[in-house]
């Protein structure tokens, strides 16, 4: 009975080590996957070049830097000797970050007058991407970023743009993939407006060849634009349907996949004169004026008293407005770019851009980012 009892009691207790093991594992697990979650979480800016280093510390903030831009020359992708020198200095910070990676972007805001007929041929298709292989090849650069603005509908006035540019577009994608092969990174920014959504790109067979979209939410109100509004929103309101999330929840409901999908935030902000005091000036009749760079807001907000701050907590966005001046400003700030960097890591996207590298100051809208992401894991 005694010997019994024993080895009842000896059973329990391994069966309890067992349990806690297991648990410990489970537990283990969990915390390891909630460290993880981040980890994946991309941070890309584009950068325009610039005799100014980059410093440091900024560099092991950043996932990818895309330089912007490059652009066609008949059917191949042009490098100048300014860019050149740009390439070398960007892909030599692999030194501090092995692991960072360089693009290149073609086009941007005017930037793609000759794409929309370049692209239409599978011959001048063919030799784009034989040239984007060479370069990558030639200055160690990791891919190519797309910026034609816009396929299949009207971009920059005067440019060419026709019905057919939509597929097109997802062939110059194909045959980039087949040329640069499954290592090279691919990805094309993509407007974050209605018509462009819905017209500009063939997103099912797009989207599987890329490594992701870097959604232009910014932009929103623009240089066109005979009203203010939030150029840069995370959240539509009842005036203003498009936002960040709007764009989000769209490409959600047509299958692209949240881990392809990089949200952008505005290093800059965009000001409208002849602006009535209704509103403070939100949603309001003006005129653009000028963009302003972030690191150059409160210099620019001091030399004409009289601005005040203002927080759209639907918009989720900040605006200043100068009812002497008639001045309206909007942009994102440091509360603005940490709920946009909450929302793409709660929402699990695939990592938030913005545009751009230079617009930004010393201990200024890219830390807020970092924060947020080391703030995820310790937690």
């Amino acid at each position: 009975m005694k010997n019994l009892v024993g080895l009842l009691m000896g059973l329990v207790l391994l069966c309890c080590s067992c349990q806690d093991k297991s648990s410990a594992k489970e537990n283990k697990q969990e915390f390891s996957e909630e460290i993880n979650k981040g980890d994946d979480f991309k941070v890309i800016a584009y950068w325009t070049g610039s005799n100014n280093k980059i410093d440091p510390n900024t560099v092991l903030q950043l996932d990818q830097i895309i330089y912007s831009f490059s652009h066609l020359e008949e059917n191949t992708l042009k490098i100048t000797k300014k860019d050149s020198s740009y390439i070398q200095y960007v892909t030599s910070l692999k030194k501090i970050k092995p692991n960072l990676k360089v693009l290149i972007s073609l086009g941007g805001w005017g930037g793609c007058e000759t794409c929309s007929e370049v692209f239409s041929t599978e011959k001048a298709r063919k030799e784009f991407a034989i040239s984007v292989k060479t370069i990558l090849k030639d200055y160690k650069v990791d891919g190519i970023d797309l910026d034609w603005e816009y396929p299949a509908i009207e971009g920059f006035p005067g440019h060419p743009f026709k019905l057919e540019d939509r597929q097109n577009f997802t062939l110059l994608i194909k045959e980039l993939r087949n040329v640069l092969g499954q290592g090279a990174v691919i990805s094309f920014a993509a407007g974050g407006f209605k018509e462009y959504l819905q017209k500009s790109v063939d997103w099912n067979n797009v989207m599987p060849l890329v490594d992701h979209v870097n959604i232009m939410s910014y932009d929103m109100v623009n240089g066109g634009s005979s009203k203010t509004g939030h150029h840069t929103s995370l959240y539509s309101t009842k005036t203003q349907r498009i936002s960040t999330h709007n764009t989000v929840k769209y490409l959600d409901s047509i299958g692209v996949p949240h881990k392809k999908m990089i949200i952008g935030a505005a290093f800059y902000a965009r000001v409208f004169e002849q602006v009535g005091d209704s509103l403070n000036g939100l949603y309001q009749i003006g005129k653009f004026k000028e963009s302003i760079l972030f690191k150059d807001l409160d210099t620019y907000v001091k030399s004409s008293p009289g601005f005040d701050y203002f927080w759209d907590s639907e918009a989720q966005s900040p605006y200043i407005y100068n009812a002497e001046k008639a001045l309206f400003v909007t942009y994102d700030d440091s509360l603005s770019i940490s709920g946009k960097t909450k929302y793409a890591l709660e929402n699990e996207l695939g990592g938030i851009m913005f545009w751009q590298l230079s617009g930004d100051k010393p201990n200024g809208l890219l830390n807020v980012i970092d924060n947020e992401i080391k703030n995820l894991k310790i937690n």
